[in-house]
């Protein structure tokens, strides 16, 4: 979140950068976000958009996080930060880190399995925020839809947002 649609690299190997303006990204690409803001969880993205931050990408952009992820787009739930060892960042592990909570992610996510970057990661971390532990507390206690009705009504739900973005982003 807000999405990787405009981006031009993968941001596992390097920082992609987005140069829509805001009243583009807002018409368009941020709609699904918009439709899907109840949703318990999501993940930020390793992606500068420079319309909002000209250097840090949304997983240590506080802007991003509160002025769209928060603000625009209206999410209220758990939001984590895409894995931390992707080439996006740069960085000290528990530099990065910080920065992605101080930013307004309410956890962080280490993917390689490399049990000395954990425990480093692990030891430069703040105690949790409270208003972590409300969302992830709403989250938990969210009921689940079944994997077959949820795949089929958010299958229903994207094609009317695209049906619906579309023409707006043709005409941007």
């Amino acid at each position: 979140m807000p999405g990787h649609g405009r981006a031009r690299a993968d941001s596992h190997l390097e920082l992609p950068v987005v140069e829509a303006s805001q009243a583009v990204l807002e018409a368009s690409d941020f709609l699904p976000f918009k439709a899907l803001r109840h949703a318990p969880w999501a993940m930020t993205a390793h992606i500068v958009y420079a319309a909002y931050d000209q250097t840090l990408p949304a997983t240590t952009s506080a802007k991003v996080i509160h002025e769209v992820i928060r603000g625009h787009i209206g999410f209220d739930g758990v939001l984590i930060s895409d894995d931390l060892t992707m080439k996006a960042l740069n960085g000290a592990l528990p530099d990065l880190a910080r920065a992605s909570l101080s930013a307004g992610c309410d956890l962080v996510l280490h993917c390689s399995g490399k049990l000395d970057e954990m425990a480093a990661l692990f030891a430069g971390l703040p105690a949790m925020a409270p208003a972590a532990a409300r969302r992830i507390a709403m989250a938990a206690a969210a009921k689940p839809a079944t994997p077959q009705s949820f795949a089929a009504e958010q299958r229903h739900r994207l094609d009317e947002l695209l049906a619906e973005a579309l023409p707006r982003a043709a005409r941007a």
